[in-house]
């Protein structure tokens, strides 16, 4: 029976990462051009307890090559402890060239970073929006490319690639892996019409946009999900305007975690709001994706207790290695320049994290920047 469930729950797995595949390919590349830029920008930078990071996204924003008078800057404090204020205060003063704006967090629902952006929404001065982390650098060209996307697409809201500046070691990597294969998920997700997901720390539209999908109305109860609630508002209202973007000077560029229980954390408050997606295809698709990964762990139950034929579980195991590699590998060429990718390792260990990770986050709560959040 176990055999059975494998092989169908593989199938369909297979269909939809093929699908994927086949929609990374038809997201083309933009090529900047060098019309004058025209768009005026707003940056929103939500933080808590970011004084290790703060000072590096700050000196790349204050590095972009892009006219300060087009551009906005506005940092909320979400109530930190640590000295991430004076960090903040001191970097304005040093560049008064820049329009820069400090606020403190208003608590109004339980998920803190919407009510962060919520908080500088009213006062932003310019009609786009950006939104970014504390813990990112941005490239010198990420306002100019998206400028020069914005004056030659009809587009209201625009999703970016997210990758992490990792060392060299396992752990970071494997986190880069895991990364990959969302990036790859999200920009699949667009070349098949079924965009569900993107990353905060990379994202932008118009503040009429906002306005006009009611913000984080509906959602505000759940602690994540500040950007794909919202990219998935957007879909279902004005889908020709929702564009990903794809071009290599856009990456912004995150840090991955050093410490295991913050990771996990972090993957279950990602995937906590899973249940909540607007999407009836990102739901199956979550559903498929942990169906195969616990298929594959309680296939090696079974190995082990003698239920069941090692042969049997290790063909849909390198079946599904490969469409997944297929996948990491063009997410891979196109975000990290095609360096070198071996997952094999990462690949064993992926099932029961991400099984881990899923059934966790469908009960568990989770605790993220000294909070603890109940699902």
């Amino acid at each position: 029976m176990i055999e059975i469930i494998l092989f169908v729950v593989l199938v369909i797995y297979v269909v939809f990462i093929l699908q994927l595949i086949i929609g990374f390919e038809k997201v083309k590349s933009f090529v900047r051009t060098d019309e004058k830029p025209k768009t005026a920008f707003t940056i929103i930078v939500p933080f808590r307890n970011e004084e290790k990071n703060l000072s590096k996204l700050l000196q790349s924003i204050s590095k972009l090559n892009y006219p300060y008078k087009l551009i906005e800057v506005i940092l909320v404090d979400d109530f930190s402890t640590d000295s991430s204020e004076r960090i903040c205060i001191r970097w304005r003063l040093e560049h008064e060239y820049l329009d820069t704006t400090l606020l403190e967090n208003l608590r109004l629902s339980n998920s803190p970073k919407k009510d962060a952006i919520g908080r500088a929404m009213p006062i932003a001065k310019h009609d786009w929006i950006i939104t970014t982390d504390a813990d990112c650098i941005v490239n010198p060209n990420w306002l100019l490319t998206i400028d020069n996307y914005i004056q030659n697409n009809d587009a209201e809201m625009i999703v970016g690639a997210v990758i992490y500046k990792t060392k060299n070691n396992w752990f970071h990597h494997f986190q880069q892996l895991d990364l990959l294969s969302l990036q790859g998920t999200t920009i699949g997700s667009f070349g098949i019409n079924k965009p569900f997901m993107c990353n905060g720390a990379n994202f932008a539209y118009t503040k009429k946009l906002f306005q006009e999908l009611d913000g984080f109305n509906g959602n505000n109860k759940i602690a994540s999900g500040d950007d794909v609630f919202l990219l998935q508002k957007a879909v279902a209202k004005v889908p020709e305007k929702v564009h990903y973007l794809k071009n290599t000077e856009t990456i912004v560029k995150s840090k991955p975690e050093n410490d295991l229980f913050k990771l996990f954390m972090q993957r279950v408050r990602w995937a906590s709001k899973t249940s909540s997606y607007q999407s009836s295809y990102a739901k199956f698709l979550a559903i498929i994706v942990l169906s195969m990964n616990l298929s594959l762990v309680c296939g090696l139950w079974f190995v082990v207790y003698g239920c069941c034929n090692w042969k049997i579980l290790l063909i849909p195991f390198l079946i599904k290695y490969l469409v997944d590699y297929c996948l990491l590998y063009k997410a891979n060429k196109y975000l990290l320049k095609g360096k070198w990718l071996l997952p094999l390792a990462s690949s064993l260990l992926y099932p029961f994290y991400s099984s881990l990770v899923g059934i966790y986050s469908l009960f568990g709560s989770f605790s993220w920047k000294g909070r603890t959040f109940k699902k």
